[in-house]
């Protein structure tokens, strides 16, 4: 029987912010992002490469006044996605881990889809910006993310210093550790746990 396909569509209307977001996770890298942030939609496009999820991101918001409610609800969307896409979760793999080097930088992202949302983050930034992006924005995003995926996600940068290079780092980090733990394996029965329930 064919395997059900995980995607999912999320869409979020506030006050400061109107986004329509859809996810395919077993898809070829394929990414559409218009936040009107470009680092933003280039940090997005990373992640939906290197996940080899397709992602289509379009979020219109006040921009103007600062980017940090662009950055967390679209966290907040791709969370939600993420978490009803893969549905009950049997025959994940659960766990997933990356080292990614970025010239000068190397990075550390460990997530467990465990169900239980946690983000712990090592990464000091001493407000650096990559062009007119605020580095710590990445830890807002990282942090809605997790707490709407449900997952356990630790990032810790072990060494760096260039601020796109940070940024980059773990995008692509956090999109090779979730290719690893949505990654179907054959050999799990029912759900990776042994309590039974994710």
């Amino acid at each position: 029987m064919p395997r059900k396909k995980r995607t999912a569509r999320v869409i979020r209307k506030t006050t400061e912010t109107d986004i329509r977001l859809t996810l395919a996770i077993d898809g070829s890298g394929r990414a559409r992002a218009h936040t009107r942030i470009p680092f933003f939609d280039h940090m997005l496009a990373l992640f939906s490469k290197h996940s080899l999820m397709d992602l289509d991101v379009s979020c219109h918001g006040d921009v103007e006044v600062d980017f940090h409610h662009t950055v967390e609800d679209v966290g907040i969307c791709l969370g939600q996605a993420l978490a009803r896409a893969l549905g009950d979760k049997r025959g994940i793999r659960r766990y997933g881990c990356a080292h990614l080097p970025m010239d000068e930088t190397l990075a550390r992202v460990v997530t467990d889809l465990s169900g239980r949302p946690f983000l712990e983050y090592r990464v000091r930034t001493r407000r650096l910006k990559a062009g007119d992006f605020p580095i710590q924005l990445v830890e807002e995003f990282c942090r809605a993310f997790a707490m709407n995926a449900a997952c356990n996600l630790h990032i810790e940068l072990i060494y760096g210093r260039d601020p796109h290079h940070i940024a980059e780092a773990i995008f692509k980090g956090l999109a090779r550790a979730l290719d690893a733990a949505c990654a179907m394996d054959p050999r799990v029965r029912g759900l990776p746990s042994t309590k039974n329930l994710l």
